[in-house]
């Protein structure tokens, strides 16, 4: 008997008793996944066709077709890559849409949507909830509405009191109106960790270089960063139980390891290090230190920069990728492979060499699932990550680090550049694009949309070992 004729026997058997879950195409419904990926494919062609308009740009015409598809997906997926400054490219409108875009896009599509039919009075059936519960990585389907509300307040919280802590800088140097404005913009950008900035009036592309040495600007924006990229979940368990640290869940307790020794790790790379070197000879001793928390910070996943970039060693370079790789955490505004999954192979590593047969962390055995899902989605950043730089260095012939660093900056939805996102050609910036959204998706939601409704048999192939090492 054939193998493929064996399959098709089993998948009918399957069907005839009722053991297989009909193609989600058949029932007519769709998976969680799918709707997800829809829901961000949507938001940025909408975003597109109003970046087009003639009133969205300064000059008139509006902008052509890729470079508003290209500036909706980088806001969507709160990266912050721009082809043109966006505060001497686009309107005051156009800069609304794009702030408009990041709110969503940094929410998550999904949850935004839910928390309008919940102010609408509609109800939200068993389906919905069970969306919700993937969009935002929630733990289990109850309850997942009044997580959903607290997230919205506690997002809308966080976002005033960044934004007026910034107007208290901008309101005096830029005037009351445009002052607010910049706080505002700056604040929701910060804590979605988009990484767009308003900043370019003077020195196009310049972010944040003009507060390097301004404590209260460094400080906000990089405490919005890492509050927003630590996850909802994250969230609840430090409202709900404060310093008890005990009483948190596995999860949370490694967001916050994972999250603080990368911050420390960082800061003291580029203060030790870094930021001694000659080129940044004209930094004082608070000044290095706080631009060194800051480009630690940043880096996951913001893409605002208070220094030069281009001055930057080549170690310097691979740091910052190794950051942007990294990113957030699951169910935040962060992109990256996550803190969990950095988490979760180190852990397997250390457990083969101790010689155990699982990973263990603060008392807890981690499932062979989560170990293989850790292992899938790290992989598949890698395998995109390299493949998309080659493809760039190849293209525009650019110098096969900085390439990467630009790939490194869009599958983490981070928004650094070196060679300058406007220098790359339309094909480059193809690439860039399905690179965004790939990171802002995120790895398992792309799998789980493209397997979704596929046959999983129950036989298995006789278990033969491997050597390796």
């Amino acid at each position: 008997m054939s193998r493929a004729f064996e399959r098709s026997l089993i998948r009918a058997m399957k069907l005839q008793f009722g053991e297989e879950t009909p193609p989600l195409w058949r029932r007519g419904q769709i998976s969680p996944a799918r709707v997800i990926i829809l829901g961000f494919l949507l938001l940025i062609f909408g975003g597109t066709l109003l970046l087009m308009l003639p009133w969205s740009t300064r000059t008139p015409g509006g902008a052509n077709f890729l470079d508003a598809l290209f500036t909706s997906t980088s806001a969507t997926c709160v990266t912050g890559l721009v082809v043109h400054d966006t505060v001497g490219y686009w309107s005051g409108f156009g800069q609304a849409v794009i702030l408009l875009l990041i709110q969503i896009g940094g929410m998550g599509v999904v949850t935004v949507a839910v928390a309008l039919f919940i102010f609408s009075g509609r109800r939200i059936g068993l389906k919905e909830r069970w969306v919700m519960q993937e969009s935002i990585s929630a733990p289990q389907v109850g309850g997942i509405i009044r997580m959903t509300g607290f997230i919205l307040r506690t997002a809308l919280i966080i976002e005033g009191v960044g934004a007026l802590l910034l107007a208290l800088r901008f309101c005096p140097q830029f005037g009351l109106w445009k002052g607010i404005w910049y706080g505002v913009f700056h604040g929701v950008s910060a804590f979605c960790n988009a990484g767009f900035d308003l900043m370019g009036s003077e020195v196009p592309y310049s972010s944040l270089t003009a507060y390097g040495a301004d404590p209260l600007v460094c400080v906000t924006v990089a405490l919005l960063i890492i509050v927003g990229g630590i996850g909802f979940s994250t969230w609840q368990d430090i409202a709900g139980n404060g310093c008890r640290l005990r009483q948190y869940r596995l999860q949370s307790k490694l967001i916050l390891l994972t999250t603080f020794l990368l911050l420390l790790a960082g800061t003291l790379y580029f203060a030790c290090y870094e930021f001694r070197l000659p080129q940044w000879a004209d930094m004082d001793p608070g000044e290095r230190v706080l631009a060194a928390f800051f480009q630690s910070a940043s880096p996951r996943t913001a893409g605002f920069n208070t220094v030069d970039l281009t001055q930057m060693s080549e170690l310097g370079r691979l740091v910052t990728i190794l950051l942007m790789l990294t990113g957030g955490s699951p169910g935040s505004t962060a992109g990256g492979f996550k803190t969990t999954t950095l988490a979760v192979l180190l852990l397997s590593a250390w457990a083969v060499f101790r010689r155990r047969s699982s990973a263990e962390c603060f008392g807890r055995r981690l499932p062979e699932a989560v170990l293989r899902n850790a292992s899938a989605i790290f992989w598949l950043y890698l395998t995109l990550f390299f493949l998309g730089g080659a493809l760039i260095c190849c293209i525009d012939g650019v110098a096969l680090l900085d390439a990467l660093f630009e790939s490194a900056s869009a599958i983490g939805t981070v928004g650094l550049s070196i060679v300058g996102t406007a220098n790359l050609s339309a094909p480059s910036r193809l690439i860039l694009i399905f690179l965004m959204y790939f990171g802002r998706v995120g790895g398992l939601t792309m799998i789980y949309a493209v397997t979704a409704g596929t046959l999983n048999l129950s036989s298995q192939y006789p278990q033969e070992s491997v050597t390796v090492g």
